[in-house]
């Protein structure tokens, strides 16, 4: 492994998250608990703690709120220094925790926070990523509002001139595009430049009207690949959901040659399900910088995806040790002295 360390750059919009205490129902809660969460910065955070140098770019409200928030990300060792302030709301949302065979359920409040009203102008990105070796995004950035599409599609721009690494978690969120855009239209042009894609065969048809719904994940993510052909790798997850306390992972990637899929990973109990794709992204890019193989790096993005579901917040907060030990088959969760 290459002990240098590595610097990743993420781009998006941070929230206030707020939740009922434990399992309680909105209607039983008396009170709230906060935390903030975003998922690019959930995966900046992410490689912070598997010992990465790491950068959160946002735009936050310039109030008191702006601040707290600004400060949970430097608590996790993320570098603000390209943090932008204006404007006076933050996006929020709430989060009822689901367990056993209740379903979690979430309700956002974004429209006409201090980052959907973003421009472009407002970020230098060859000051940003100058020092970088990694840029990621994902599909809910563009799908915020123009002016966020338009900062993501010059940041990646950027990003390839200068010979940065550029992923995107893509999977299609249709019920956000309301600004007068489809991701049919914004899409392709975001994709054609990164060099990997975390989405799913659903997702690759919906976004690019590429394959049909009986596709596998492997013919899906080869027609992508195909039809933009910078991308190296197309990596995915299969999910089953035994239950909302039990929860089944493998990780899967078609690398231009060759379909490779980890060994399943069983996850019970589940003690936050929130924010498990963007730990499995940073374990992607931790992994594809640090590892030979894809397989390496595979294993290692779902061990960090599985090791998520036992933290709770929005951030996965396990260390380097915690992941490797998981992929080295240490499932025994005894105490380490």
């Amino acid at each position: 492994m290459n002990s240098l360390p590595k610097k990743v750059i993420t781009f998006g919009e941070v929230m206030m998250r707020l939740s009922p205490p434990g399992y309680e129902k909105f209607a039983q809660a008396n009170s709230l608990e906060l935390v903030y969460g975003g998922g690019e910065a959930n995966v900046a955070i992410s490689c912070a703690y598997l010992g990465m140098k790491a950068a959160h770019v946002t735009r936050f409200p310039d109030n008191a709120l702006g601040k707290a928030a600004t400060q949970f990300l430097r608590k996790h060792w993320l570098s603000t220094e390209h943090v932008i302030y204006g404007d006076t709301m933050i996006g929020k949302y709430f989060l009822e925790k689901g367990a056993v065979h209740r379903s979690s359920e979430v309700i956002y409040e974004r429209e006409g926070s201090s980052f959907s009203l973003i421009k472009p102008e407002m970020i230098d990105w060859e000051d940003v990523l100058k020092d970088a070796d990694w840029f990621h995004w994902t599909g809910i950035t563009p799908a915020i509002s123009e002016g966020a599409a338009q900062c993501c599609l010059d940041a990646i721009k950027v990003a390839k001139k200068r010979g940065v690494r550029v992923s995107g978690d893509i999977n299609s969120r249709d019920n956000m595009w309301k600004y007068g855009k489809t991701m049919q239209e914004v899409m392709p042009e975001l994709v054609q430049d990164c060099d990997i894609v975390i989405t799913s065969s659903r997702g690759i048809r919906e976004m690019f009207g590429l394959g049909q719904s009986s596709d596998k994940f492997r013919v899906a993510a080869k027609s992508l690949m195909d039809a933009f052909p910078k991308i190296e790798k197309v990596v995915g997850k299969t999910r089953k959901s035994v239950s909302a306390s039990h929860q089944q992972i493998q990780g899967k990637m078609w690398n231009g040659s060759e379909y490779i899929k980890t060994d399943t990973l069983n996850i019970t109990p589940v003690i936050d399900r929130v924010g498990t794709g963007d730990a499995f992204a940073a374990g992607l890019i931790y992994g594809l910088l640090h590892y030979k193989s894809d397989m390496e790096a595979l294993n290692f993005a779902s061990a960090a995806c599985a090791l998520k579901h036992t933290v709770l917040g929005d951030v996965n907060l396990v260390s380097l040790k915690n992941v490797t030990s998981l992929t080295q088959g240490d499932t025994s969760g005894a105490i380490k002295r």
